[in-house]
């Protein structure tokens, strides 16, 4: 989960402040002490843990506050609201260019993930109805060309390359004009990187700059690097002046610091953050949702939008049809439980819903490759079968757990989860229902 370490602690403090009955300095200044060492040891840079301390301890130890009849939630409102501005405030959106094409540029160090970025982007600017070119300007690392051949190919985007005979320069300037003839309006450059910042990489970098005077140049960086990312994206602001960064491994194991601390010291926003290995885990940087996962609020906009562009609506339609007519057989329930899947890891928008703290997400085992053996046992029935599960006597379940290559015991788990979602779903599609449910019953997902 995204900031899991500083998320979980700065809950623990949320969570004692809230239940308050009255809010005194001491208590306030107890707080931020406990605050300051979860964003400290989150890799949050000094400078920025100690400005963000002084803002919250000045908004918190004032009237509002102490004489409000909730004074823990105000509190926990003004350190959400503080956490937005430190990332950003408002969302940064790319500058498009009313003359196409856009031409973005992308630097950073070797092995932020660059290349990878590059296809990410353009998969999701074609999504939003563009025509993106790819262009391979990394002519030093070994297979750079050929990963982003790979890459293009997978999302059926053209790369646009010269060998690695050929100078970065010249290559990054014919891009644009080839791009211009074939009608591409954006034109996504990747550049070589280092393990370091050196003077030839820059030199290099800068030169690219003043030949095709791109309309943002997009720092990518590792956020799993913490304290050195900062390092790393002042350096680069200072010699090529970004226009924007974009976080990689958002999904790993890291501290978060990069993120919390980028925007504030270079004053160039992050854009965009990946979320994952697939070429569709990627998404904008909204700083205000990412504050409210970070303190357990959940992210519920997010999860909607992942939602829209998961599930059919006209396949919604007729479900809901079925559940009106109780007709849900188990193809439907395969059916939806794929559509499930295609919103990304479980854990992942487990976590956007509001109240799921990091802590009990650790505990909850989600083993996403048992929907392979879901999908197994479902295609080993029948056609009556599957429309009706009640004819499954003992003999058929044992032919169905051979043919899915499972056990007897995992057939019977896949068709009580079913019958449970079944009973769930009336539930959600009847309003009267709805108002008496409380929690789902102990419900689990079946992988």
């Amino acid at each position: 989960m995204v900031f899991e370490g500083l998320s979980e602690k700065l809950q623990n403090v949320m969570k004692k402040i809230r239940s308050a009955g009255r809010v005194t300095e001491k208590d306030v200044k107890e707080m931020m002490r406990e605050v300051r060492m979860a964003l400290l040891e989150a890799d949050v840079n000094y400078k920025v843990v100690k400005d963000f301390i002084a803002k919250v301890s000045e908004r918190a130890v004032g009237q509002e506050v102490l004489e409000s009849l909730t004074p823990g939630q105000q509190v926990i409102k003004i350190v959400h609201e503080e956490l937005i501005q430190l990332m950003g405030g408002a969302v940064a959106k790319l500058t498009v260019s009313p003359s196409p094409p856009t031409v973005y540029m992308m630097v950073g160090l070797q092995g932020a993930g660059k290349t990878t970025v590059c296809g990410k982007l353009a998969n999701y600017l074609r999504k939003q109805g563009k025509r993106p070119l790819l262009v391979a300007c990394d002519v030093y690392r070994p297979a750079a060309v050929k990963q982003l051949q790979v890459l293009g190919k997978q999302i059926d985007i053209p790369v646009f390359e010269m060998g690695t005979g050929t100078s970065p320069v010249e290559i990054a300037k014919k891009s644009v004009d080839y791009a211009r003839s074939m009608q591409f309006d954006t034109v996504i450059i990747d550049t070589a990187g280092r393990l370091h910042i050196d003077e030839e990489l820059m030199h290099e970098l800068e030169n690219i700059k003043l030949s095709v005077k791109p309309h943002e140049i997009l720092l990518v960086v590792d956020s799993m690097t913490g304290q050195d990312a900062v390092n790393v994206a002042e350096s680069f602001n200072n010699r090529l002046d970004i226009d924007g960064i974009i976080l990689t491994k958002l999904d790993g194991d890291t501290r978060g610091g990069a993120a919390l601390s980028t925007k504030a010291v270079t004053g160039k926003p992050v854009k965009f953050v990946g979320i994952g290995e697939k070429l569709s885990d990627f998404e904008p940087f909204y700083p205000d949702r990412m504050a409210s996962r970070i303190l357990g609020m959940g992210d519920v906009l997010t999860l909607i939008e992942k939602a829209q562009a998961s599930f059919d609506e006209k396949k919604a339609l007729e479900l809901e049809k079925k559940l009106r007519t109780q007709q849900f057989t188990l193809d439907d329930f395969l059916e939806q439980l794929q559509q499930i899947k295609n919103m990304g890891p479980i854990s992942q928008f487990l976590g956007m819903l509001p109240g799921v703290n990091s802590k009990v997400l650790k505990d909850i085992q989600i083993d996403e490759k048992q929907m392979v053996y879901v999908e197994a046992i479902i295609q080993s029935m029948t056609k009556k079968e599957r429309e009706n599960p009640s004819i499954i006597n003992s003999s058929r379940k044992r032919r169905i757990a051979e043919g899915s290559g499972t056990s007897i015991q995992q057939v019977n788990q896949v068709l009580k989860q079913f019958e449970q979602v079944k009973k769930m779903m009336k539930m959600f599609s009847n309003p009267r229902a709805l108002k008496g449910l409380r929690g789902l019953g102990g419900f689990r997902l079946p992988f």
